[in-house]
């Protein structure tokens, strides 16, 4: 073990450039190993808990990688935050308040083509997001929506009265 600490530089002030690559090295394969052991996401729906779960992962990996943080220790921090992940991920789909907790619940904006002005305000949507729905979704009028939703993964789903 003391080898080990050595080929690391887990007991000195200021690690060398080598032990910074072995760290870099582990870190790695580490890395891809706790990203294989979690499910499945594509990037372009990264949830709350994804984007918290790459954050701190980064940040706590990176300190490990330059010698800031004891790197056995964060391993095995950051081998307990993805467990932890795994877990919420697992419970959510068969709770509803870890659900509405974790993902949060979705906003209808319109409904039978009038718009929420308070669904909106609670959205963060202005004037100009309506117009944009509207254009995105191939639609000219309000009136032509049977119901809009910003959705629990930040996007807006819209049911036109024509496809209802």
């Amino acid at each position: 073990m003391e080898t080990f600490h050595y080929l690391i530089g887990q007991d000195t002030p200021h690690i060398a450039w080598w032990q910074m690559s072995l760290r870099a090295v582990i870190i790695f394969f580490y890395a891809i190993l706790l990203y294989r052991l979690a499910p499945r996401r594509s990037f372009s729906n990264l949830s709350a808990q994804d984007i918290v779960l790459t954050v701190i992962l980064g940040s706590s990996l990176s300190r490990a990688l330059t010698g800031n943080a004891p790197l056995l220790p964060t391993l095995v921090a950051t081998g307990l935050l993805v467990g932890l992940y795994v877990g919420v991920t697992a419970l959510a789909p068969r709770s509803k308040l870890i659900s509405r907790l974790v993902k949060g619940r979705p906003i209808t904006l319109v409904r039978d083509g009038k718009v929420d002005r308070q669904a909106f305000r609670r959205a963060h949507f202005g004037e100009n997001d309506i117009t944009e729905l509207l254009r995105l979704n191939g639609l000219r009028d309000l009136l032509e929506v049977e119901e809009a939703h910003l959705e629990r993964n930040g996007q807006v789903s819209v049911i036109s009265k024509n496809s209802a």
